[in-house]
């Protein structure tokens, strides 16, 4: 069995297709939903959405959003609707390390809570492209 998965933005499908196992960072934890899950819905923190199947994970950040699992006679679906999602060979290391700097020069300035959020979104973004 395989669980039908469907990751999506307002702007785009950004991945779609069968998959054994799905991991994702819940506000509350990380959760693994496998083929039969029970339904579901919870919100998503930022950071990675990790995709196994056939042997490999491929993954994707998510900037937040929610996860609902559906499951049935036609199987079990996934459906990850974030605000923004990109897949990990999406992201340019460079940019995404430039934009870290840049917030972390920002925040030394003055403390807001939209720069410690973009720093949350850029540092999933540069950890996932390979940042160590």
């Amino acid at each position: 069995m395989k669980v039908d998965v469907h990751l999506v933005t307002p702007e785009r499908e950004v991945w779609a297709g069968d998959a054994d196992m799905v991991v994702a960072r819940g506000t509350e934890g990380e959760v693994g939903i496998l083929p039969g899950h029970a339904p579901m819905l919870i919100r998503l923190a930022i950071g990675a959405l990790r995709i196994h199947r056939e042997g490999r994970a491929e993954a994707a950040v998510v900037d937040g959003g929610f996860l609902h699992v559906t499951s049935g006679g036609a199987g079990t679906r996934i459906d990850v609707l974030a605000t923004h999602a990109e897949m990990a060979g999406e992201i340019d290391l460079r940019a995404a390390q430039a934009r870290v700097e840049e917030l972390r020069r920002r925040l030394e300035e003055q403390r807001d809570a939209e720069a410690e959020a973009e720093l949350a979104k850029a540092l999933a973004r540069a950890h996932l492209a390979g940042a160590p």
